[in-house]
């Protein structure tokens, strides 16, 4: 008996098998079954048990399809509330905070294929009209996608009160300077206790200019991984009700349009359809991931 790692499908070659459990086979390269194991599995007529959570319709779940419809296989579906063990009432609030589309694959066990559109109820969320000014003992935080060239600086402010969209800056063109000016000055206009910009590219440089002036400034650097996370809260967020945001039409456009596309390795990658702009989209899930990340300050009234 030996366990091993299948990051490496090479690493699997050698002698015949007997008998053989992949764990978490949907996370697992399918090189490692195709090329590594079912060869060595043929050496001793060996048998096979793929056990995971679904992972969208990849290769596990060409796997799982063969039972019942070809010979010699056998599929088994079982859902987290199959755990005798597991309190039914922690199913339930999962199933409240998580995405619906998470919440299916990791507590239904269903194989489902998330490709496509991200964000669902945008338009019962696009309900608002921008303020004018802050209100009176409401404290503000903000996300800014900082971009260069073509793209938009987009600035979104969020009531940390209200967790609801009040005000949307988006614009491109301009000199860095002025770029800094402009997020300075809402900054300043909603007496922010906190924004949160990306890191990436130009962003950092404008990240230290703004702690230069004071500013409560919380970095965010954009990297698959990161992405995924803010992109999947946001996502909740709209599902169950939590946001409302600016009935813009240039937001509500990005958040219909913005789409999911699995990679051949099975993970996924979010991004605005060819030729289209995500800027709004970003800086919305950046200024939500800002409402934890910048605490409120308790005001006192005279």
């Amino acid at each position: 008996m030996a366990v091993r790692s299948a990051d490496n499908p090479d690493s699997l070659r050698g002698e015949g098998l007997d008998f053989v459990v992949m764990d978490e086979a949907a996370y697992i390269m399918p090189e490692a079954w195709i090329e590594a194991i079912r060869p060595a599995l043929s050496d001793r007529l060996g048998r096979a048990l793929f056990i995971s959570t679904p992972r969208g319709r990849n290769w596990f779940w060409d796997i799982h399809r063969k039972g019942g419809a070809e010979p010699d296989w056998s599929s088994f579906t079982y859902p987290t509330s199959a755990n005798p063990f597991m309190p039914k009432g922690e199913i339930e609030a999962a199933r409240a905070e998580l995405p619906e589309i998470i919440f299916r694959q990791e507590y239904l066990a269903e194989f489902v294929d998330s490709e496509g559109m991200v964000f669902r109820r945008v338009h019962d969320a696009a309900i608002l009209q921008p303020l004018e000014q802050p209100l009176d003992g409401h404290q503000y935080s903000a996300g800014v996608d900082v971009a260069a060239a073509v793209d938009y600086t987009v600035i979104t402010v969020l009531d940390v009160n209200t967790r609801e969209m009040v005000a949307l800056d988006r614009f491109n063109r301009v000199d860095y300077p002025v770029l800094e000016d402009r997020i300075a000055a809402a900054y300043a206009k909603w007496n922010m206790i906190g924004m949160v910009v990306e890191a990436n590219s130009i962003g950092q440089g404008v990240i230290d200019h703004l702690h230069n002036r004071g500013m409560n400034i919380i970095p965010f650097t954009t990297t698959n991984t990161s992405k995924h996370g803010i992109i999947q809260s946001l996502q909740s967020a709209f599902e169950h009700g939590q946001i409302k945001i600016l009935d813009n039409p240039v937001l509500v456009g990005e958040l219909l349009s913005f789409e999911s596309k699995k990679t051949t390795s099975g993970n996924f990658t979010y991004s605005a359809p060819e030729g289209q702009h995500d800027d709004c989209v970003m800086s919305l899930a950046l200024a939500w991931y800002a409402l934890d990340r910048a605490q409120p300050v308790i005001l006192f009234g005279a």
